[in-house]
């Protein structure tokens, strides 16, 4: 006990301070609810619903964009709820939030005392990385799956620092049971990211192995981490599996479209360029790392709300800085700078000098790598390499999030440079030169910064902001003769903002190397030093912090149901009991909310990974549509007789029975029943065979939907080769039973004949019967399913069900059962050699 006494106390540190930053909120049980949060409540609710009447997980739902898999909504499976039960003990049963920031400290520190760095240093390690202030930006904006994701990357490395340190047994353990916990949160980005970190840890140790001329046991414990990845992997196969397959029909898979112009910039992956790089760090943005303000902070912030800028503010223009935001950076918004800790990137530098061995290399280099991958379209050279040839790069967007390995590499070698030079106080002697450049290269860069900052800016007004004050010149909105003197003050308050962030990280560091200096002169003790550190790194994040993440942001946990309270309109629309129709909401950013969804099957929908077909189609006909529809019904009035249903058949095949429109009252809207909508399904009279995509989706502007059917030639033989239809007056297809995932139709016709489902087609897990016997579905116009339907009476039922689940669920058991018995021989090694000590 009295040996493990230091780490229980460095856990409880942990704990103390984080539920300090989230006081009162923690105590009070108050929530953050953003815009993320509130998508996934809305687009989860059909299927959390199904689960609490059935008992049961559907894998789809019909509650967004027509009808799309659950994969990446709720990605629960049964083989998950062991690990579930290992996360919560990880966190330590502590409330939301409070185990957030817990477990980034918690982690780090394991893998700095798999180093066998002192305890009280490793301590300092943790806060060094849980409060740089991207984590708790992602905290703010609803990220806490890539949060977590984040948050088992460091001791998953802890696994692979034991393995390589002798401790096969151990490292292997530790290593499947955090990358398992990593493929649990459902961040594939983030944990695909850090593989590259891991290749960089695997060279040093490569070439540390190879030095010392100890390359066998290098590649057992190789060996058996590899094994230990398959097991961790392998536990979450279901997950991992179809989410894989999903990605294949979704915006990040390979679209059949042939292109031309900027569209043709589509890559192997199904992501343009464009979207890939979007959110791109600028090269100049990066000395963020050391002025948190070096382009003005948060884009959601008005230069109003900042009484630095507004001291400079001339009160000619005050009624315009409301709609100028502090940030002026390259990216398209930004919720806030990545800022390591003034001290911890002085430490950084330093490292680069004073610490040796190949680890060292590895760190500068990962930190090097994920900087300039971070600036994404601001150097596209490497941009495009990656892209282009790296494995699985091309399926991601936001490359400015690559920053999170600086974020990680940083703070790990600043605490083996303050290692050394704790352990060696005369370092400085020998190393005066390193710790003047590093001085240079961060006190010196903050100091020319409050002197003149604007010597490393291109400039504190945007193209795009330069670009509205002319429009606004030219219609008369603001006098020409003011342009000028507008452009000038808003640079002199940015100025300001980085000027005073720049003189905080320059007194910072300025405490920092005193504190180092009186240690070694020999004037502190080193654990005053420690402290000393830890208080001036902890100050120093946790007010930056504050400023994205503050107790303001967090309401009472009613505003999660109260932001889905039920509408007078929704009311009038949920009187319909009929089982399946869909809903356009007008009244709202259709293709940015699922409000709607929470009570409706929307047409509409938000969610990062929606299926491809379904945007192309939104991008082609339904919003085309919209507007035609739109312009229509509001021209009658609302008096459907009256509108001409052609101007929106893709709306009606998709069974849109109710649109919502504005009412004109301020935040009231009301509903328009569309009786055009095509009902559930329909025989047709024509199937008409195209050999591609292109030709697919373009022949829906000439055909009308209830007639003819356009179907890809390649699900010719599925429909039997038909290309005529039968129906007449008597043939009938009903839906009699809706389920998220089973629909049962009940359909009568003379001859045989095609019917079009008005349900979004997926190719895999959907299993068709007819009068129980298996059925084959197809693919019509562009996104519907279709069907060989037999003359007489039947009944249909699809349900989506599919066998891969079944496959990956037995292997991810499997898995788990390894990871339990490795576990098990853990505890027995550990008892028998406490019994041997004990002897």
């Amino acid at each position: 006990m009295k040996k493990i006494l230091p780490d229980l106390i460095a856990i409880l540190a942990f704990i103390l301070i984080s539920f300090a930053y989230f006081f009162p909120a923690d105590i009070e049980n108050r929530i953050l609810f953003q815009h993320d949060m509130a998508a996934g409540a809305g687009a989860g609710q059909e299927a959390k619903e199904y689960y609490e009447q059935t008992g049961e997980r559907t894998r789809w739902t019909n509650s967004i964009f027509g009808g799309m898999p659950t994969y990446q909504i709720a990605p629960s499976y049964d083989s998950a709820k062991p690990l579930q039960w290992v996360q919560k003990a990880y966190q330590l049963f502590l409330p939301n939030y409070v185990c957030l920031t817990f477990i980034l400290m918690l982690g780090f520190y394991i893998l700095l005392r798999a180093f066998g760095i002192p305890v009280w240093l490793a301590g300092l390690g943790g806060i060094m990385w849980a409060f740089s202030s991207y984590f708790f930006i992602l905290i703010s904006a609803g990220h806490i799956w890539k949060f977590i994701t984040l948050a088992y990357v460091p001791p998953t490395l802890a696994g692979i620092v034991l393995a390589y340190r002798g401790k096969l047994l151990a490292g292997g353990i530790v290593t499947a049971i955090f990358i398992a916990l990593q493929v649990t949160s459902n961040h594939v980005q983030m944990s695909y990211y850090f593989l590259f970190v891991i290749l960089f840890f695997v060279g040093a140790y490569f070439e540390s192995a190879w030095r010392n001329k100890t390359l066998p046991q290098f590649f057992k414990a190789s060996a058996v981490l590899v094994v230990a990845a398959l097991i961790g992997v392998a536990a979450n196969l279901s997950n991992l599996y179809h989410t894989y397959t999903y990605s294949k029909e979704t915006m990040r898979g390979k679209s059949e479209l042939v292109q031309t112009g900027d569209a043709a910039k589509q890559t192997s992956s199904g992501l343009d360029r464009d979207y890939i790089t979007n959110w791109s760090y600028g090269i100049g943005e990066t000395w963020t790392l050391l002025v948190p303000n070096f382009k003005g902070g948060s884009s959601s912030a008005p230069l109003s709300q900042s009484e630095t800028a507004m001291e400079k503010a001339n009160p000619m223009y005050s009624s315009l800085y409301n709609s100028f935001p502090q940030y002026f950076g390259d990216q398209p918004w930004t919720a806030g700078p990545v800022y390591v800790g003034a001290f911890v990137l002085f430490l950084f530098v330093l490292g680069c000098f004073i610490v040796k061995g190949p680890l060292k290399w590895a760190l500068v280099g990962a930190t090097f790598f994920s900087i300039v991958l971070a600036w994404g379209k601001n150097f596209m050279p490497l941009t495009d390499f990656f892209i282009d040839y790296v494995p699985m790069y091309n399926k991601f967007r936001a490359v400015s999030s690559i920053l999170v390995v600086a974020e990680f590499t940083i703070p790990l070698l600043a605490i083996f440079a303050l290692k050394r030079i704790l352990e060696e106080p005369g370092v400085w002697k020998e190393n005066k030169r390193a710790f003047g450049i590093s001085l240079a290269l961060t006190a010196g860069v903050a100091l020319l910064l409050v002197v003149a900052p604007g010597s490393l800016s291109s400039g504190f007004v945007p193209a795009q902001e330069a670009q509205m004050l002319q429009n606004a010149v030219d219609g008369q909105m603001i006098p020409a003769s003011e342009l000028s003197g507008i452009l000038a003050n808003l640079g002199e308050m940015r100025g300001a903002l980085v000027s005073a962030d720049a003189l905080r990280s320059f007194i910072i560091i300025c405490i920092g190397c005193a504190l180092l200096w009186f240690y070694m002169a020999g004037k502190l003790r080193q654990s005053l030093t420690i402290a000393g550190i830890t208080v001036l790194c902890l100050a120093d994040m946790w007010t930056v912090n504050k400023r994205y993440l503050h107790d303001d942001q967090f309401v009472p946990r009613s505003i999660q149901t109260e932001t889905f309270n039920k509408t007078p309109t929704d009311e009038l629309i949920l009187q319909d009991k009929s089982l399946d129709y869909r809903v356009l909401n007008f009244a709202a950013a259709t293709f940015d909310e699922n409000n709607t969804a929470y009570w409706h099957k929307s047409v509409g929908g938000y969610h990062a990974a929606k299926l491809r077909r379904y945007q192309e189609m939104i991008d082609h006909h339904i919003k085309p549509e919209m507007q035609a529809a739109y312009g229509a019904v509001a021209a009658a009035g609302g008096e459907m007789d009256s509108v001409d249903a052609a101007k929106f058949r893709v709306l009606n095949m998709l069974n849109t029975k109710y649109f919502i429109f504005p009412s004109g009252k301020q935040g009231q809207t009301v509903p328009v029943l569309n009786p055009y909508a095509y009902g559930n399904a329909w025989f047709v009279d024509k199937v008409q065979y195209v050999d591609n995509a292109n030709q697919e989706i373009e022949a829906l502007n000439s055909i009308l939907p209830t007639e003819t059917a356009v179907v890809d030639a390649r699900f010719k033989d599925v429909l039997k080769g038909a290309t005529a239809g039968y129906q007449d007056s008597l043939s009938t297809i009903r839906l009699t039973s809706y389920e998220p995932n089973r629909l049962v139709y009940e359909t009568e016709n003379a001859k045989d004949g095609i019917a079009v489902f008005s349900e979004i087609y997926y190719p895999d897990g959907w299993q068709v019967t007819i009068d129980g016997k298996p059925a084959k579905i197809a693919r019509a116009d562009y996104i519907l399913r279709t069907m060989y339907v037999p003359a007489g009476k039947h009944t249909i039922e699809m349900r989506f069900d599919p066998t891969s689940l079944h496959v990956t669920e037995g292997i991810a058991y499997g898995a788990l059962a390894l990871l339990v018995i490795g576990v098990i021989a853990i505890v027995l090694i550990a008892q028998k050699r406490m019994r041997t000590t004990l002897q």
